[in-house]
């Protein structure tokens, strides 16, 4: 059992009151104990580990837990508040899960990205669950006159064995109001939760398949006019004219103005990235009129030249600058930059031993490159929001995965003073990263002032995926040196992309061979980029992966026993201090999935195997695919995923997860890509961007958690990364070629 203090500063327990007609409310302020790794530090802000919640009980029993953060997919407005309930020791039936409101007077750091929340929550929603039960307690014992000691609870109901009296949380609710918040309070063991681990259905779920409005698309407020904007359409180009009189006569059109997202000397926060900062905007009462008004704008754009943006670090207490050249780009040019990138501009991420002199003497190298393209992140649903800005305040509402950041920036841009600003959170149809860049709130926010009514702002599908803020395009060599007795004695990669380098240098194989260098680059652009899931991992890993297995064959050894030959070096004598991976857990998923899969026995005739693990997001995760060629093409019949994420808070929701990310990393790695001409996006709408589809996702998946009694780690993109090695690996065995540069379907005539 563990005793977790409660007052973690001076702010921990904001307010306890009881409810008109009898009942508890406790707000609630904390920190959370656990640190994040270097990585998700440099990816994600550095100081939102204050998690928040309310919890209410009615004088009936019912109990509303609010879920702090922001929901998109991901079942955190499940799961959150599953870890309340777990120690609160309530009927699950009995609980009611809001939205908590963004309120920053309250609530600190209410961000959905990193697969953080529900790591950085673990211990603050159990305090505010256990804290709330021992006050229950406190009064019961008040209330019969019996030691505390000797009540137990039990599905919302409080009993005392030698009394045999027992009594609902409802009905000691408001006497609990006057108990004084405890200092400390005891956790459960895991071995005796009752919820954790047990899996519920999504709070959403219903209102979902029946078409309720919980959605940004579906926010309406009687009166609100339809806004779409125009923005240049290659990267390089700014507005230089405007001719807007056919549009403007258009009927149902109130207006076309052009107007700047941020102000000129504003220094932007990480989330405020954007691709084009003027632009035209066209409102009017409904989205076809406006559709159709927007085709009848006649717009000219000029070239740009360089310049340098501010941005403020996470924290704000310094800032840095961010180069956007001037040019039109070419994918074309982009891959020859790339493959030729001089080696003089390498910066040494990290180096064991002396991995040149082991290249120099080396029987055999093993050189291998691979490239990625840009990736735009298509969610089912497209960035909109709702503003309504007066003169006094502003309210808007819709799907942001940084909705304080956003409020800040919102209060900057509109002049009014931060509690004068109400966002209200919907569910989200996807996130991925894509909307922790919140311009569009901002965008909302500058037109409904101009236009001194509110308004909805509504993004096409072309608008969405010609906007920015992409996955970057990568480019990683790798290197590998044999003696003359076939023993691995040197590793080196050599990584970067356009415009940021994806390397991990501490990642393994890191720690496991002697002689190792790591090297990253760099290339500016001004085409802009983002989070997309599992940032960087999402390419690094597959071409760590696949070049594993290359090695590996090499070297005459099955692909997993060479992984935990490695993994064993760096449990037993590990090279180096700044290992980022726990090398145990690593073999740990590698050895189940290798279980559960039957690895060794020998598989079906036409059935090819490929294999790859990873750690990313404080989460282990290894698959085993397993592939058939028919009618010439490759075809996915099963996965097998080995998951360590720590304790399971829900099953069937951490199941979907896995399933989901799988299907998107297969998805991405054979078929996704975006080009530029001219710095003009090749590809503006689904017609030439090219997801997976039903057919081609796997016929089955099959997932295994770790049994576990660590702390939750994350959970939404560790699976997504190293599926990529384990489909490039079986497309290998399936048609005898390798696959170096995605998406695979490229790389004809093996795939047709």
């Amino acid at each position: 059992m563990t005793i977790i203090k409660t007052t973690y500063n001076r702010r921990s327990f904001l307010k306890s009151t009881a409810l008109a007609g009898g009942g508890m409310m406790l707000g609630f302020s904390w920190f959370v104990s656990c640190k994040p790794s270097p990585e998700q530090v440099s990816n994600m802000p550095r100081e939102w580990f204050e998690i928040n919640g309310f919890l209410k009980i009615g004088e009936n029993g019912m109990v509303t837990i609010m879920s702090p953060n922001p929901e998109i997919g991901q079942n955190v407005k499940t799961s959150m508040p599953m870890i309340v309930a777990e120690e609160l020791d309530a009927d699950w039936k009995k609980v009611i899960v809001e939205q908590a409101p963004l309120n920053t007077s309250i609530f600190t750091r209410q961000l959905a990205g990193g697969s953080q929340s529900i790591r950085q929550g673990w211990d603050g929603l159990r305090m505010a669950g256990a804290t709330a039960r021992q006050m229950l307690v406190a009064a019961a014992a008040r209330a019969w006159e019996v030691p505390a000691e000797e009540i137990t609870t039990d599905n919302g109901t409080l009993h005392h064995k030698n009394s045999g009296k027992s009594a609902g949380y409802g009905e000691m609710a408001s006497a609990a109001t006057e108990i004084p918040v405890p200092e400390e309070v005891k956790l459960k063991d895991s071995k005796d939760f009752k919820i954790i681990g047990t899996s519920r259905k999504n709070v959403d779920g219903k209102k979902i398949v029946t078409g309720k409005p919980l959605y940004g698309l579906d926010y309406h407020k009687e009166g609100m006019l339809i806004a779409m904007i125009a923005h240049p359409p290659a990267f390089g180009l700014k507005l230089k004219s405007v001719d807007d009189a056919e549009a403007k006569a258009m009927p149902g059109i109130k207006d076309v103005l052009t107007i700047k997202t941020y102000k000129d000397d504003y220094v932007r926060s990480m989330f405020d990235a954007d691709a084009f900062q003027e632009l035209v905007v066209v409102v009017g009462n409904t989205t076809w009129e406006v559709m159709n008004a927007k085709k009848a704008l006649k717009l000219e754009w000029e070239p740009f030249k360089g310049y340098e943006e501010a941005f403020k670090t996470y924290s704000g207490d310094d800032t840095f600058s961010k180069k956007m050249p001037g040019g039109l780009e070419n994918t074309g040019v982009h891959m020859e930059k790339m493959d030729k990138f001089p080696a003089k501009q390498l910066k040494v991420a990290r180096k064991d031993g002396d991995p040149e002199a082991a290249f120099k003497k080396a029987a055999k190298v093993i050189e291998r490159s691979y490239t990625a393209p840009f990736l735009a992140h298509n969610t089912m649903e497209p960035m909109n929001f709702f503003a309504h800005v007066t003169e006094d305040k502003a309210e808007l509402a819709g799907p942001v995965q940084t909705p304080e950041f956003m409020e800040q920036s919102v209060a900057a841009r509109i002049g009014l003073p931060l509690d004068k600003i109400d966002i209200q959170m919907t569910r989200q149809g996807g996130g991925f990263g894509r909307r922790l860049y919140g311009h569009f709130v901002v965008e909302a926010a500058v037109i409904s002032q101009e236009i001194k009514a509110p308004v909805k702002l509504i993004y096409t599908r072309e608008d969405d995926m010609t906007f920015g803020n992409y996955r970057p395009s990568y480019h990683a060599t790798y290197r590998a040196a044999l003696d003359a007795d076939n023993k691995l004695i040197a590793f080196h990669v050599r990584a970067g992309g356009i415009p940021e380098s994806p390397l991990f240098a501490n990642r393994f194989p890191a720690g496991a061979i002697d002689n190792y260098l790591a090297e990253s680059w760099e290339m500016e652009s001004n085409i802009t980029v983002g989070a997309f899931r599992a940032p960087r991992s999402n390419f690094i890993a597959g071409v760590e992966q696949a070049f594993l297995d290359e090695v590996a064959e090499t070297m005459e050894k099955d692909p997993i026993d060479f992984r935990l030959e490695l993994l064993k070096r760096a449990t037993s004598d590990p090279v180096g201090e700044n290992n980022d991976y726990d090398a145990s857990r690593y073999a740990g998923v590698l050895e189940l999935v290798r279980e559960k899969s039957n690895w060794k026995t020998e598989n079906n005739t036409g059935v090819h195997r490929g294999v790859s693990a990873y750690f990313c997001h404080n989460s282990y995760v290894a698959n085993v695919l397993e592939m058939v060629m028919k009618n010439n093409k490759p075809e996915v019949r099963k996965v097998y995923c080995a998951v360590d994420c720590g304790i399971v808070v829900n099953p069937i929701a951490a199941i979907n997860l896995v399933e989901g990310g799988t299907v998107d990393g297969i998805g991405h790695a054979m078929y996704s890509q975006l080009t530029f001409k001219d710095g003009k996006p090749e590809q503006r709408n689904f017609d030439r961007y090219r997801l997976i589809r039903h057919e081609e996702a796997p016929k089955a998946i099959e997932v295994h958690f770790v049994e576990s009694d660590e702390h939750p780690s994350g959970l939404g993109e560790p699976p997504f990364p190293p599926i990529m090695g384990a489909l490039a690996n079986a497309l290998y065995k399936a048609t005898g070629q390798r696959h170096y540069h995605q998406p695979f379907i490229a790389e004809k005539p093996v795939i047709g």
